[in-house]
Parts: C-alpha cells; sequence; structure tokens
C-alpha cells in the first residue's frame, strides 16, 4: 500500500532556491527529494532537543558525570 502524499507550497529567498537546484542537479535527484530528506532530518534533530530539554528541566531526572558513565561503562582507565 502506497501512503498518501500532500502537497505544501512554501516560498524560498532567490539564494536558497538556487542553492536547491544546485544540489538537485549535482545529485541528479529531485528538489522535492532533498526537501523531504532535510526536513525528516530536521525534525528528527529537532524532536531529539525537545527531549533533551525536557529531561534537563526536569529536576527529578538524575544527572549522571562523564566518569560515573565510564565506570557504569566499564570503561575506565
Amino acid at each position: 500500500m502506497i501512503g498518501i502524499s500532500t502537497s505544501v507550497s512554501i516560498r524560498l529567498p532567490d539564494d536558497l532556491a538556487d542553492s536547491l537546484n544546485s544540489l538537485s542537479e549535482t545529485i541528479d535527484r529531485s528538489k522535492a527529494y532533498i526537501i523531504k530528506k532535510a526536513l525528516q532530518a530536521y525534525l528528527d534533530d529537532y524532536s531529539d532537543y525537545l527531549i533533551a530539554q525536557e529531561r534537563l528541566n526536569n529536576k527529578n531526572d538524575k544527572v549522571v558525570s562523564s566518569d560515573a558513565m565510564r565506570e557504569l561503562l566499564g570503561l575506565q582507565d
């Protein structure tokens, strides 16, 4: 079963559009492919960032020092 796609229109500054066109030609991939890959990477990174922020702000979440983590992983010198 093929997933349903949604069309989204955006306006890009000329310099960004030029970079996208150039990259598309260089790697012989569509602009849509590049935009989808870039957006997915951004959303993954942003999701990780939000989780990290939440953990940093959670006073009940135990912080482990790098030395303690090395010890826990058996990586002590």
